[in-house]
């Protein structure tokens, strides 16, 4: 992080520890697995306080077809295919190869690989391309393609889907007005496009990192 940038914590440390340890699923091999790889690689996943507003979601919309911008070893990919069930279909999709055969590995362990579509290449173009109209869009790509992830998805989506995003807060940076860092620059950005997009009724909930769901309404 440059000298100067802010970088806080978006609620109390021992807060944020208190709802870590309510959300996390204790008797989940599969799950406290891929938090530990996480924690020890130092690799974004949701973790558990999102992954459970992704199942609350999942099953509030009823929705059968999730798209991730973003998918690495399958961490959220788990979280909406069990919420969806046998009948339900995610879109993995990752650059990482090494990412990919990991999530199959987890997902498969979990029993869900039946559920799971898997995109090779960047994540934006594998959404253009792959012609799918989701229930559900879930963004964690690198911050600064989300303006371009909100472009490919904006028009294509009907009524009544969601849209989640992750790390609208970005640790504090967006309120830094000297911030011009790419990744905090299209934050802001996307911010502004799903705000003034009528289609669409969006809030931000700061849990983690910051989440932001979005309804398309017409």
């Amino acid at each position: 992080m440059a000298d100067g940038m802010i970088r806080m914590d978006i609620i109390n440390p021992y807060i944020d520890a208190y709802l870590t340890q309510l959300a996390v699923s204790k008797d989940d091999e599969v799950l406290l697995e891929m938090e530990a790889v996480g924690i020890e690689k130092d690799f974004p996943i949701v973790g558990p306080q999102v992954g459970r507003l992704l199942q609350v979601l999942t099953l509030l919309s009823r929705a059968k077809t999730v798209f991730e911008l973003g998918s690495g070893y399958g961490y959220s990919t788990l979280w909406f295919a069990r919420a969806m069930g046998p009948e339900g279909v995610v879109h993995h999709t990752d650059l990482s190869g090494e990412n990919r055969t990991k999530a199959r590995e987890y997902l498969t362990c979990a029993g869900v690989i039946d559920r799971v579509r898997f995109h090779e290449g960047d994540a934006v173009e594998a959404f253009k391309k792959s012609g799918v109209t989701p229930d559900i869009l879930f963004m964690d790509i690198d911050k600064e393609q989300y303006p371009a992830g909100y472009e490919a998805f904006k028009d294509r989506l009907n009524p009544g889907a969601l849209v989640i995003v992750d790390n609208l807060l970005w640790d504090g940076r967006v309120i830094d007005m000297k911030n011009t860092e790419k990744s905090t620059l299209g934050v802001k950005r996307y911010t502004d496009l799903i705000l003034a997009d009528k289609r669409f009724v969006t809030t931000i909930v700061p849990v983690r990192d910051g989440v932001a769901v979005s309804l398309k309404t017409s």
